[in-house]
């Protein structure tokens, strides 16, 4: 069968630079999703998007669909006739179903049939059909009309180009008339550019001022962008998401290096990067020891016989914003930063939970109390508590909101505040995303807890729990995040303590019955997904969550020791011991003795046993108070000889109470010394 290329590309006003990249891919899987339906073969598929356009490019594409037999089965016979023979509903409705006479239907076998070859159409009938639905299927939230049409779309369309082979694809689709020519670039060409066939589009396109594959110009800005900052001894900050946006702003991309006055470089610069990038779209210059440079590269989507007119253009534009940060920036230090605190006394955090200053306040209590635990520095803790939320009434932050916490620190330093305290003001939101940075300063890691712990403790006690689908406080973050801090920096934090700590801040606030409870259990429950991504086994955090530990970082060490075990040739052994031993138990009603008496013992294995505990005791529970789980384990793994030796000689219920309560107390001592470490009954 022969095969021809197939482009389609249209064309629209500009299109929105963040989706540009999901429109693009969600049109190329759309068309290929099409001609997979209709049976159609083909070879590889291209996407192409610029501002105005979205292309697709199929090569070697069947030109026709081939044959298809189609198989239908109806009801059983007795269901499609009568008594008398006359047909049912059943099978007159069977029978429009294929679209045929009832005198066509197969009645030969036990059910009615209807076989049929559906001769295939020509690629060209089928692809209007299949370019309408994969254009009608983007992930488009809000579709816009434009003039008196009915036809809607993300921005109006402005042309429509349809090729098989040389020919167009006779159709309309959104208002536009299929045809070969696309538009130029708007300032250098922008008269049509007549298509020649599909697999000269980028070339056409090209020669036309317009690179349309987005890949290339994203290649072509990101080298261009490294080498106009190498120039200016200087490194350029390129967050993929800016240079997505950027390439999607430009046809024909050309990068220009721009300055700003130095006086400027006395504001923050997270804030003149902020403004910088997020309003104007600009690539910003560091040097060497990561200080801004007054240097920024702007990507212009012209090239211009005068480029210093340009680059005057952006320098103009970008100084107002400069100057607001400067002005806000030199108003903030005009007082201390503590005095913020009483603009906040006006601001609610919570209508149950009072204002942003009562946070602070409990966040500075609960931080100092962190400390203390951890053996930190509880001074600087409850400073940086009562500090935490200044910098939100802040102009600086109430111009730029993704400067709280950095702002704050800035302001901080200035006042002279002790540079941990300064830098946990930013840290107390780390870490700010899924494997991003954490607290590098102990202050800051201890205030970044208190933060969550108050927040999950206020939230909880008021009954606002997260659903499957909402989590308005990103409850499900903080606790993610203590874990993280807790785990990776090393603070052997008591949860259990905290928590009620911070439901005892919060009084009649709350309701404290069981809330201690339910806020250990949401956190502790985040684990299970953390251990899962890190390929632990789940029985292994199982084992650990049945004994309880108050420390994220107890139950981190408990975990590893027990996922360790587990590759030991005992482990599995061990394992179904402990569970048989633990259901034995739960089944004995009278009282366990506190001791074991070896007097009681009548069988070899049982002296045996106790020989092994004891020894195994001296040795573990040293090693299980220094948390040298894993060490105690393995020690424990050598009892697989004497308990797999007892079961096989004794009967656990005796007849003689004595002998059997001396049994049960016997394995209670060996559960014991295993659940010292974790339950690793739930392994088996």
């Amino acid at each position: 069968m022969s095969a021809l290329d197939f482009l389609v590309e249209l064309g629209t006003e500009e299109l929105p630079p963040k989706a540009l990249s999901k429109l693009s891919e969600a049109f190329r899987t759309g068309i290929e999703k099409g001609l997979k339906e209709a049976g159609l073969l083909h070879a590889r598929v291209q996407s192409f998007a610029a501002p105005r356009r979205l292309a697709v490019l199929v090569q070697s594409l069947e030109t026709e669909q081939p044959d298809r037999s189609v198989n239908l089965d109806g009801p059983p016979l007795q269901a499609a006739f009568d008594a008398d023979g006359e047909p049912t509903q059943a099978a007159l409705g069977f029978a429009r179903k294929c679209g045929v006479e009832l005198s066509e239907i197969d009645r030969s076998g036990p059910k009615l049939k209807y076989n049929r070859t559906i001769p295939g159409e020509t690629t060209t009938k089928l692809l209007p059909g299949i370019v309408e639905n994969a254009l009608n299927e983007l992930p488009i939230p809000k579709r816009m009309r434009w003039a008196a049409r009915k036809e809607e779309f993300v921005r109006p369309t402005q042309w429509l180009v349809m090729l098989f082979g040389d020919q167009v694809v006779d159709c309309t689709l959104l208002a536009q008339r299929a045809g070969q020519e696309s538009r130029g670039h708007r300032f250098h060409s922008p008269g049509p550019v007549r298509i020649s066939k599909p697999s000269s589009y980028l070339e056409d396109l090209r020669a036309a001022h317009v690179i349309a594959d987005f890949a290339e110009r994203r290649a072509l800005i990101a080298k261009r962008v490294d080498e106009l900052a190498a120039e200016q001894n200087g490194t350029a900050i390129v967050p993929p998401a800016l240079l997505d946006e950027v390439t999607a702003l430009v046809e024909w991309p050309v990068p220009l290096v721009c300055s700003f006055e130095e006086r400027f470089l006395e504001v923050p610069q997270e804030a003149l990067i902020s403004t910088m990038q997020d309003n104007q779209k600009y690539f910003c210059l560091l040097d060497a020891q990561g200080k801004l440079l007054p240097r920024f590269i702007t990507v212009a989507n012209i090239a211009s016989r005068d480029p210093a007119q340009v680059v005057a253009g952006n320098e103009k534009v970008v100084r107002p914003r400069l100057t607001d940060a400067e002005f806000f920036f030199k108003q903030d230090k005009k007082q201390r930063l503590e005095s913020f605190n009483d603009r906040l006394k006006n601001v609610v955090f919570q209508a149950q939970l009072g204002t942003v200053y009562d946070k602070a306040v409990r966040v500075s209590k609960l931080a100092a109390f962190i400390a203390g635990d951890v053996q930190a520095n509880a001074q600087w803790a409850a400073r940086a508590g009562l500090l935490s939320k200044c910098d939100l009434a802040t102009e600086m932050v109430g111009e730029f909101p993704e400067m709280q916490g950095v702002a704050g620190y800035y302001y901080a330093l200035n006042d002279g505040e002790p540079n941990d305290v300064a830098l946990a003001l930013n840290e107390q939101y780390m870490p700010r995303g899924a494997g991003a940075e954490l607290p590098s300063t102990e202050t800051g890691a201890i205030l970044a807890v208190a933060d969550k712990l108050d927040t999950l403790v206020g939230i909880f006690g008021i009954g606002m729990l997260p659903t499957g689908s909402k989590d308005p406080y990103a409850l499900r973050r903080a606790a993610l995040g203590v874990l993280r801090i807790l785990v990776e920096k090393q603070l052997d934090l008591d949860l259990v303590q905290a928590v009620n700590f911070a439901i005892g801040q919060f009084g009649s606030q709350v309701k404290a019955a069981g809330l201690d409870e339910q806020v250990l259990e949401f956190i502790f429950d985040r684990l299970r997904a953390r251990y899962e991504d890190e390929g632990i086994d789940v029985a292994s955090y199982l084992s650990v969550r049945a004994v309880k530990p108050a420390s994220a970082l107890d139950f981190d060490q408990r975990v590893q020791a027990v996922q360790a075990f587990r590759q030991l040739p005992e482990a599995e052994a061990l394992a179904a011991a402990n569970k048989r031993v633990s259901n034995l138990l739960s089944k004995f009603e009278a009282k366990l003795p506190a001791t074991v008496e070896p007097r009681w013992f009548d069988n070899a294995t049982e002296f045996s046993l106790y020989s092994a505990l004891q020894q195994a005791e001296q040795a573990v529970q040293p090693l299980a108070a220094a948390r040298q789980y894993r060490e105690a384990l393995e020690r424990l793994a050598h009892l697989r000889g004497p308990v797999d030796a007892f079961f096989e000689a004794v009967l656990v219920n005796a007849e003689d109470a004595s002998v059997r309560a001396n049994r049960y107390a016997l394995l209670a001592r060996l559960r014991g010394l295993f659940l010292g470490v974790a339950d690793i009954s739930a392994l088996g």
